[in-house]
């Protein structure tokens, strides 16, 4: 089985963020980069599905050199080998297009992604790629079994859960309970700087989108205290400076 993990390149969660030229361009200055957490959960099953030589897993990043470390990681926790499609990551669908092409090029059985980025938490780009590869794409998978040339997934739903038999290729978006995360050992790390890792000049793609500026969240303003038995004043304050109600 030949397995395509796409993985991006996200801030730490205890960074400071900030922006320059105006509030238009993310500042990586000072920032801690790691793999992203969904990637790494889809990284680990892919890896599980071919323990024991029962197939291949080749890691795919959209982003510059800067990123190499990230893909390295990957590398030592237990990808065959990297890709990196040496260009910015733009936006979701600049990413799925890249994606998209590799694939195309390349014939996966499976393609596994992360739910989302924490960063941008779009959840776009297994849906995109599975739409320009014209092949099945299932989001926010929880459970991920294999069986010949086919695939069971478990997946939330309002209500319930979703069970869903879908045949190789296909892509699928996956969350916690799909895998633990791995740690790299020693050996892992070892071996990562032996792995290949292939550098690929992007596809051309139009630019849909534009970041006109970024925002941090708005400061927590200071706590009022209402009286256990003043409810009156609680229903007050809701509607007219929390405007909830």
């Amino acid at each position: 089985m030949k397995i395509l993990v796409c993985i991006s390149n996200v801030p730490d969660t205890t960074t400071k963020i900030t922006f320059t030229a105006n509030n238009t361009q993310f500042n990586p200055a000072g920032v801690q980069f790691i793999i992203n957490p969904y990637d790494e959960i889809a990284l680990a099953r892919a890896i599980e599905l071919t323990d024991g030589g029962n197939g291949s897993v080749t890691v795919i990043h959209v982003g510059e050199a800067a990123n190499e470390p990230t893909i390295r990681k990957a590398l030592a926790i237990g990808a065959t080998d990297a890709v990196r499609v040496n260009a910015p990551a733009h936006d979701a669908y600049f990413v799925a297009v890249q994606i998209a092409a590799y694939a195309r090029e390349n014939q996966f059985d499976l393609i596994l992604t992360g739910r989302e980025s924490i960063d941008y938490n779009g959840s776009k780009v297994a849906a995109m790629v599975g739409e320009l590869l014209d092949i099945p794409s299932v989001s926010i998978i929880k459970k991920l079994d294999v069986d010949g040339n086919s695939a069971t997934v478990e997946r939330e739903i309002e209500g319930g859960k979703e069970l869903l038999t879908i045949p190789f290729p296909f892509v699928a978006g996956t969350t916690e309970g799909v895998a633990e995360p791995k740690i790299p050992n020693m050996r892992g790390i070892m071996s990562a700087r032996t792995k290949p890792l292939t550098v690929v000049e992007p596809v051309t793609v139009q630019n849909n989108s534009e970041v006109l500026s970024y925002e941090t969240p708005a400061p927590r303003g200071q706590v009022k205290m209402v009286a256990a038995d003043d409810a009156a004043k609680l229903i007050y304050l809701l509607h007219t400076e929390a405007k909830v109600i």
